[in-house]
């Protein structure tokens, strides 16, 4: 996996490995993402989005949009990983897309439709939407550990980017500041299990998420200073397969 620096200039997405958390394009060495989407299409004028999904072996792009690519991944690389959770099983499947629809549109997308909203109607309708599916899936995870009900789903992995920048970045940053998630009964507890699960707070660098990304150029809010790694007490609650979590 490669990793674009989240501070983008005139330029667009770019390689910096001298920066720390950032790589270099090792498939095809170029300096800027719009150099690889030019490398699959010559022609190619569209916009330069990431995530990117790279067939070596056709040398071409495969994907960029994430929430394909986590199926893909769930699907048909499952025998490539080193772990062999299934994140997507069947039976489950039409219920899961049910609800990453649902928390798309109210809350992945929703932070995003009151933080670049033009009028006041429309900033007011999109924050209603974001706290109303909050308050929903705060009084769902009461009774259950997951979003799905006690196993770990593509649901909860599309749901945790969101959470895990709201207090840092959408409260302040985009204005979604009726209340902050860690004041939230159980989707704040929810959130630091979510962490604490193998293969989570690794994907996680919060130095690239606020001073590059959300308040890029700008002066950066010190706080609020939150603790991921203190005990999150859900391990009372069923899981299906065992999931495994790192405590603190």
């Amino acid at each position: 996996m490669d990793i674009v620096d989240p501070w983008r200039e005139d330029d667009g997405w770019e390689f910096t490995p001298e920066k720390d958390g950032c790589t270099p394009d090792t498939v095809n060495g170029c300096a800027y993402l719009r150099d690889v989407y030019v490398a699959a299409d010559p022609e190619y004028t569209g916009r330069v989005t990431v995530p990117v999904l790279w067939d070596r072996e056709y040398e071409t792009i495969v994907n960029n949009e994430s929430i394909e690519i986590m199926r893909m991944f769930a699907t048909e690389f499952s025998d490539y990983g080193s772990d062999r959770r299934d994140m997507y099983p069947g039976g489950y499947r039409d219920e899961i897309d049910r609800i990453i629809d649902s928390i798309y549109d109210s809350i992945n997308n929703g932070v995003y439709r009151a933080g670049f909203a033009e009028s006041q109607a429309a900033y007011d309708e999109a924050v209603t939407t974001v706290f109303g599916a909050l308050d929903h899936w705060d009084g769902v995870l009461a009774d259950q550990r997951y979003l799905t009900g006690d196993r770990l789903t593509l649901a909860d992995v599309r749901l945790f980017p969101t959470l895990i920048r709201f207090d840092e970045c959408y409260h302040t940053a985009f204005k979604c500041n009726r209340q902050y998630l860690h004041q939230y009964e159980n989707l704040w507890p929810y959130l630091r299990d979510l962490y604490q699960t193998l293969g989570f707070a690794e994907t996680v660098r919060m130095e690239h998420i606020k001073d590059d990304g959300y308040y890029q150029g700008e002066l950066t809010p010190i706080g609020p200073q939150l603790d991921y790694g203190q005990p999150h007490d859900r391990d009372n609650l069923p899981t299906a397969d065992g999931q495994r979590v790192r405590q603190a």
